[in-house]
């Protein structure tokens, strides 16, 4: 089992996946998996 490469996030990535739990149209899990990243990071 291969692991994914850590990924360093731009900070236009993060502001746009802040913008979109900002708006609140989709759920947590839903932009987890749109931006391919973990639940946890987006609340954080």
């Amino acid at each position: 089992m291969s692991r994914r490469p850590r990924r360093n996030h731009t900070a236009s990535f993060k502001a746009k996946v802040a913008l979109a739990a900002i708006k609140g149209e989709k759920t947590l899990s839903e932009l987890a998996e749109q931006f391919e990243v973990h639940a946890n990071q987006i609340t954080q």
